[in-house]
């Protein structure tokens, strides 16, 4: 059976630490492919996008170019309303797959959250969860807050592959230390931001002037990519 990994996220900009977490759990699970989803109402975020939805895609499309095993999707961009996971997952049973063949994947700070989600508990039944590890936040601590998940937890054993239940499988990754916000406070401080994101991302914030970037081939700002 196909394993499809979903990662989803404001990608507000996608960064290396977005990266990180999809090679882990394609890696760890033996995924086919990983979608990345860019959302376009984050629920769970109080102030609206920075960047407009053709940007934070085309920034994810940029990402990805040369991954062959991971792709953009934007269904929740075509999406009116709210973006909740459950909603996506649910589409996706109407395309013939099953909840045990997805793959959501996330960081151990969001999945320490979950309770807080729409549809909570029912959306564990429509996808298995990875919880990646994050600077700061280990798998254990971000499991340990929801303790009434403990008996789907599955450490470090891939499902099989005519499973049929759903499972949370913690991954414990090296993920580099960086974050959306981070991005955007260099940006504004016309800092540079190479160590952060694709060379493809930073060239096209940089070519839009994003999150207060400017584009000033012969003055100080063009060592925002250098």
């Amino acid at each position: 059976m196909r394993r499809l990994g979903l990662l989803g996220g404001t990608f507000d900009p996608i960064h290396n630490g977005h990266l990180d977490a999809a090679q882990a759990a394609h890696t760890t699970l033996a995924l086919d492919d990983v979608l990345v989803i860019p959302a376009h109402d984050p629920p769970h975020r109080e102030l609206n996008p920075h960047s407009s939805a053709f940007h934070r895609f085309a920034m994810v499309s940029l990402a990805i170019d040369g991954q062959p095993w991971m792709q953009a999707s934007d269904r929740e961009l075509r999406r009116d309303g709210p973006s909740y996971t459950v909603d996506t997952l649910r589409a996706l049973h109407a395309e013939g797959l099953q909840a045990s063949q997805l793959f959501f994947i996330l960081g151990g700070d969001a999945f320490a959250e979950i309770a807080t989600w729409r549809s909570y508990p029912d959306v564990l039944d429509a996808s298995n969860f990875v919880v990646i590890s994050r600077p700061g936040t280990t798998v254990d601590a971000a499991i340990a807050r929801v303790p009434a998940l403990q008996a789907r937890v599955q450490w470090g054993k891939p499902p099989a592959s005519n499973a049929q239940q759903t499972g949370i499988f913690p991954i414990n990754a090296d993920t580099r230390d960086v974050s959306s916000t981070q991005i955007r406070a260099r940006l504004a401080a016309h800092d540079r931001i190479d160590d952060l994101v694709p060379a493809a991302v930073a060239r096209h914030i940089l070519a839009h002037q994003l999150y207060g970037a400017v584009d000033d081939l012969h003055g100080e700002d063009q060592r925002t990519v250098s």
